[in-house]
């Protein structure tokens, strides 16, 4: 990345204005920003990197004289020929991007003894199987949730005692210098409170809530696919002022030995012996509700597709239903016997020159083969 210009670094054009530069510059921060990769050499470098082409194609007169002698047109510039617009310009943006880091000394705190210490909203896994998923079920769910300490009103201090978070120093935030910047970030100890425990809470180990178990038996609705979340009001995490979160429920559907799902789109392979294929026979097939009837085309085709509409999968948001559709795999002997090849080549004989199509495509290549050879 060293090697290349600044317009490369930045991945835009020669002839990119201010708006696209700058764009750029915050997609590419974002990415090899410090705070994302502790202790990625090779991104604090690329970071470094960004910074230096942005800070060059901002200042329209520093841009001009890189159009024209490149970096060594540069040289010997120092801090004269450096715009301080540029640096606010990344403070500004660093605030913005990373929700005031570099600019945090202004943000006003939080009251310590508001902070939740964990999400009130949380998440739990469930499996369930294919027709479950199809056709909607209900189900019992058991899970641990977190409930705020009485003890220590939530905070994790015993008899609920705060002190000046020692890391920080009642700050709130860290700070760490890359080259020439200076970045900020939560502290780590007091998660931004600027306060710590004086001494943890005995009742619940200075963690600041307790874990409980809950059931709640839920309504799964037809058609509930594998990723979907169910939300499940007021069932969450309970916080110090006695607030509860939601509980949201994520599926993961076991597959079916016959069916596969696409979407609302059902496909079932369908093996079917070559014979069936070419007489074009008709077949009862399994459905999601029964039995259907599949009728085969003449000459049907391996992998062919045949679609019966509407006998797929409800939509889970109730917008009509999906598909079934059946893929023929054709099926071959292994081996014949002679009264079976017998049959075959009287069948074969009796289709006359359709029984060859070869012959006046393979025929004619074969003569223009010759030729090359004479």
């Amino acid at each position: 990345m060293q090697d290349l210009s600044y317009y490369e670094i930045l991945e835009v054009s020669k002839d990119a204005d201010q708006t696209t530069i700058k764009k750029a510059y915050r997609k590419m921060a974002k990415i090899y920003h410090p705070d994302k990769n502790h202790g990625d050499s090779e991104a604090e470098s690329k970071f470094k990197l960004c910074n230096e082409a942005y800070q060059c194609l901002s200042d329209d007169k520093q841009r001009s004289i890189y159009d024209r002698y490149g970096k060594e047109g540069l040289t010997g510039m120092g801090s004269r020929g450096r715009s301080s617009g540029g640096f606010d310009d990344l403070g500004s943006m660093f605030e913005e991007m990373f929700n005031g880091f570099g600019g945090g000394g202004s943000r006003r705190r939080q009251n310590p003894a508001d902070m939740e210490k964990y999400n009130l909203d949380m998440n739990v896994n469930m499996s369930i199987s294919f027709n479950e998923a199809v056709f909607g079920c209900e189900k019992e769910i058991e899970f641990k949730y977190k409930n705020s300490c009485n003890s220590c009103k939530g905070t994790g201090a015993k008899d609920g005692k705060l002190s000046t978070c020692h890391q920080c120093r009642g700050q709130g935030q860290v700070f760490m210098k890359q080259g020439f910047m200076t970045f900020s970030q939560t502290c780590p100890v007091c998660q931004g409170t600027g306060s710590a425990p004086s001494a943890p809470c005995q009742s619940c180990d200075g963690n600041g809530y307790h874990e409980e178990r809950g059931n709640v038996t839920i309504k799964i609705p037809k058609g509930i696919d594998d990723g979907n979340r169910l939300r499940v009001s007021g069932k969450g995490n309970i916080g110090k002022r006695g607030t509860r979160g939601d509980l949201y429920v994520t599926f993961s559907v076991k597959p079916d030995k016959h069916f596969q799902r696409d979407g609302n789109d059902i496909y079932i392979a369908i093996p079917v012996f070559f014979t069936q294929a070419v007489a074009g026979e008709s077949l009862t097939i399994p459905s999601l509700t029964g039995e259907l009837e599949l009728k085969l085309d003449i000459g049907t085709k391996d992998k062919q597709h045949f679609v019966f509409k509407g006998e797929g999968i409800d939509d889970v948001h109730g917008h009509g239903k999906g598909n079934l559709i059946a893929q023929v795999n054709i099926t071959y002997p292994n081996k014949l016997n002679d009264e079976q090849r017998e049959l075959i080549k009287k069948l074969q004989e009796s289709f006359g020159i359709e029984s060859k199509p070869h012959e006046s495509v393979l025929d004619s290549a074969i003569e223009k083969m010759k030729s090359w050879f004479k």
